[in-house]
């Protein structure tokens, strides 16, 4: 019990650093970098899909058999060191180069952690480890609310949650250790016609939530002003996240992974259309809640239905689902990028129609071969 604890705790600590401030520490920050740094909302449509393209590689990479602890630990390490130079570097094509290793590094983590921790524990405990996600969104909207407060710069905010993400890898180095069940897991991705679904939904869910993902704090800073308000959206969203994949793992054990997979693709349809359909702040807060509650719900259960699906082949099909979610992801950004301002209304319909689209190819499949 206590052992299992420590390698949940690990696993969750792990997924916070790559995925809540790799990843996701990009979006709080925004807001200050248009104010300090005068990126304009382009700009930060760039910077975020240099980082989804270097997880779009990082997962394509990650198909390929790799000692799961070295590859752990030099993902953490990366992270950490790529947010650090956020700070202390400046610059479009640096912030580029930085970002785009930020990814790489976020991919390595979410599959090779995933998986490492799959093979180690019963499904009760992915719960906690997945909660890692959305504690890393949470923890790293509330530094940026309180570097808010104190009038700190984004520079300094960078160089603060770099700081934080060195202890985290520190901590959770000793325990990524001994052998590799993961490797051992290995086997040949046979490209089934479950197996393409799986991606292509995935895909879907990429798409869908990245926008509200990327932008709920900048949508959120041009209707209110005040960071002491705005600035909440973000907590918000991740720590909806934290609690989800902790509910929801109990929920997971009577419904199925599929049919979580399914419910959680209509919640996050009505998430991302909530800023076009109720207008103002509430909007943007009803969208941080729902996209929130269902964007590692998804995750946990898309991954945990690819291990029902490929068995031995689990991790290259988790790493092509990532790969697939990558694709996804890195579209939404761009079109923000092209469109400007305009793009993000185009881009949260789009999402919203994708995503139902992908429950209803899930939810047929579930009524042909129940779970």
């Amino acid at each position: 019990m206590a052992s299992d604890l420590r390698l949940a705790l690990a696993g969750l600590a792990a997924l916070a650093l790559a995925q809540g401030i790799g990843r996701f520490a990009f979006t709080p920050l925004l807001p200050m970098m248009q104010d300090d740094a005068g990126v304009t909302l382009a700009q930060g449509g760039a910077l975020a899909a240099a980082n989804y393209f270097g997880y779009l590689l990082g997962a394509m990479w990650a198909m390929r058999p790799a000692p799961a602890v070295q590859v752990i630990r030099l993902s953490i390490a990366l992270v950490a060191a790529a947010t650090l130079a956020m700070g202390f570097f400046h610059g479009m094509a640096i912030w580029m180069v930085l970002r785009f290793a930020a990814g790489v590094a976020s991919a390595w983590s979410l599959v090779y952690v995933s998986a490492w921790c799959f093979a180690r524990l019963n499904p009760g405990w992915m719960g906690i480890v997945f909660a890692g996600v959305g504690s890393g969104v949470a923890l790293a909207g509330l530094f940026c609310l309180g570097f808010a407060a104190v009038g700190a710069t984004s520079s300094q905010g960078w160089i603060i949650l770099g700081i934080a993400a060195l202890f985290i890898t520190a901590a959770v180095w000793p325990v990524f250790s001994g052998a590799d069940g993961v490797k051992r897991e290995r086997a040949a991705l046979a490209w089934t016609p479950e197996a393409l679904r799986l991606v292509l939904c995935y895909a879907a869910y990429g798409f869908a939530y990245i926008v509200p993902a990327t932008f709920v704090p900048a949508m959120a800073k041009a209707i209110v002003p005040d960071p002491a308000i705005f600035g909440w959206a973000w907590p918000l969203f991740g720590a909806t996240a934290a609690a989800s994949t902790i509910v929801l793992a109990r929920w997971q054990s009577r419904l199925g992974a599929r049919r979580i997979w399914m419910i959680a693709a209509f919640v996050l349809a009505a998430g991302t259309a909530a800023p076009l359909i109720v207008p103002g702040l509430p909007g943007i807060l009803l969208a941080a809640v729902l996209v929130g509650s269902t964007f590692v719900t998804i995750t946990m259960a898309g991954l945990q239905v690819a291990r029902e699906v490929a068995g031995p082949a689990a991790a290259p099909l988790m790493a092509a689902m990532t790969a697939g979610f990558g694709l996804g992801q890195i579209a939404g950004p761009l079109l923000v990028a092209q469109l400007g301002e305009r793009g993000i209304p185009i881009a949260l319909t789009g999402s919203a129609l994708l995503v139902a689209a992908s429950g209803f190819v899930l939810n047929q499949k579930e009524k042909r071969c129940p779970t």
